[in-house]
């Protein structure tokens, strides 16, 4: 690992030594929390307008510190955005995708055969050079079989499942899905982990929320820094919550997992305080993709003013609730408009570490402190892919769409719908419309739903074309693809003792 510039050195001793010096002189770098949601949409949280304003503690949480409005995932699907994060790089590149059939979303069910390769430099692995232990509590979703276990790939821990709460399942074609401590299969759903979906009742998020509080209890009291990503999947159909919080949301079920989920943030960020660790403890919520609107109203969240939804490209699918907490460091109720990814979190946890990221390949995720500590912006492109192919680009307030589809006539038909009571003509279609020579392109803020493209006879659209053309062209003529992971199913490979 190369060390990090000299600048960035001296800047980030700065801000450790804030933090609290060690023994010897030597800053302690900070703890690092990624609170990683489920389908959670943008619209959900009052802070962006959610209207029944059920989450105190996170809107708390953007007002000691700083929101992000314009922050994507880099998939519009759980498990290619999960190893973007933990690589910090396109799932184009990373190996998470399908070239099955064009722009096809690449699904991980049980018998996936594919998962996080070898050579993908993961982030707690990386952080180790740094001294932290790392956890990952809830939802891997980076491959079913041994040589994918999270703890072949840099945590020191895990409490959770390689896929999401799918099932119930007959045990017998398809086993139920496993819960594992560590090595150990401790589990399944729906079976030691019960989960009623007559009534959605559900302990999991307790559960979850206890292994967090615990790990950071015994990380402090070892006076070691650690890195915990918990990877919660309550708010993914279908959704559930504990006894105390069904029933009591002006939502629905999906409100009542989304008010447990902001109780159980509030209970982490109070225990970093209690702690008095907080100002030495960097802590970002976002979500893996936009919400899935297929389960709407009843099993889905709220993608706000936003198109669509989860495994689609538009704004609903890929904008994503951000917020960043570090008391003291992070200037509070600041709102940043940097554009900032999913993939960021990889580099910017690294420069946390006093790291620098991987100098052998190309990494996609800026480093944020320069935006969260000094309000500073820098100008970068979000590339929205869906499969294997780039579906659109957005470079400050513009977006340029080359292709556009939702889904199928033929799902639409049987009633799969991402983008429900929202027809755009000629935007929603559900066939594959290409637009590579002429983008359809739309000015975000003026039109964050994507309803009205600019003219292609306007001054305004030939000057964004100019823009955004090379920026295109040079991202398709270096980029090297990994190999696809997700092209291959094997009921072989399932879980079943």
């Amino acid at each position: 690992m190369a060390p990090v510039a000299a600048a960035t050195r001296w800047r980030l001793l700065l801000v450790l030594s804030a933090a609290g010096l060690g023994a010897a002189g030597a800053p302690q770098p900070p703890n690092i929390l990624l609170l990683l949601m489920d389908d959670m949409g943008w619209g959900d949280l009052g802070i962006y307008g959610e209207p029944s304003r059920e989450t105190p503690n996170l809107d708390r949480m953007a007002a000691e510190g700083m929101l992000f409005p314009s922050f994507y995932s880099a998939n519009p699907l759980c498990s290619p955005s999960r190893a973007a994060l933990l690589t910090g790089r396109l799932p184009i590149r990373n190996g998470f995708y399908t070239t099955n059939r064009h722009a096809r979303n690449a699904y991980t069910p049980q018998e996936i055969v594919g998962g996080i390769p070898d050579q993908e430099h993961v982030l707690p692995e990386l952080l180790k050079e740094a001294g932290y232990v790392s956890k990952i509590v809830g939802k891997w979703h980076l491959g079913h079989r041994p040589q994918f276990h999270p703890l072949k790939h840099g945590f020191d821990e895990w409490f959770g499942s390689p896929n999401c709460h799918f099932g119930p399942y007959d045990n017998r074609a398809r086993p139920n899905i496993p819960v594992y401590r560590d090595w150990e299969m401790v589990g399944r759903y729906y079976e030691e982990f019960p989960i009623n979906l007559k009534t959605g009742e559900a302990n999991l998020t307790q559960v979850y929320l206890q292994e967090a509080l615990d790990f950071i209890k015994r990380q402090q009291a070892a006076q070691r820094p650690f890195f915990l990503y918990w990877a919660i999947d309550a708010t993914h159909a279908p959704v559930y919550a504990s006894r105390p919080f069904l029933g009591t949301s002006q939502r629905g079920r999906y409100g009542d997992a989304v008010r447990e989920i902001d109780n159980s943030v509030g209970k982490i960020l109070s225990l970093l305080q209690d702690l008095r660790i907080s100002e030495n403890t960097f802590v970002f919520f976002t979500s893996d993709n936009g919400a899935a609107l297929i389960s709407a109203p009843n099993q889905g969240g709220s993608n706000g003013p936003f198109l669509c939804g989860k495994q689609t490209t538009f704004e609903g699918g890929m904008r994503e609730p951000a917020i960043a907490w570090w008391p003291g460091r992070i200037p509070a109720g600041r709102v940043s408009h940097q554009l900032g990814s999913i993939m960021d979190l990889f580099t910017t946890s690294l420069s946390l570490a006093g790291l620098a990221p991987p100098s052998d390949r190309v990494i996609d995720g800026l480093d944020l402190l320069p935006a969260m500590l000094g309000g500073q912006l820098t100008d970068r492109p979000i590339f929205y892919y869906r499969g294997d192919t780039l579906m659109a680009v957005t470079l400050g307030q513009y977006k340029a769409h080359f292709w556009t589809w939702t889904n199928s006539w033929e799902e639409f038909r049987q009633g799969i719908d991402f983008c429900p009571g929202q027809n755009v003509s000629g935007v929603t279609t559900h066939t594959q419309e290409e637009h590579t020579k002429l983008p359809l392109i739309f000015h975000l803020g003026r039109d964050p739903g994507e309803r009205f493209p600019l003219s292609f006879a306007s001054t305004e659209y030939l000057d964004v074309l100019q823009r955004v053309t090379p920026i295109v062209q040079q991202h398709q003529k270096t980029l090297v693809p990994g190999q696809p992971q997700l092209n291959v199913c094997d009921r072989a490979v399932m879980v079943s003792g």
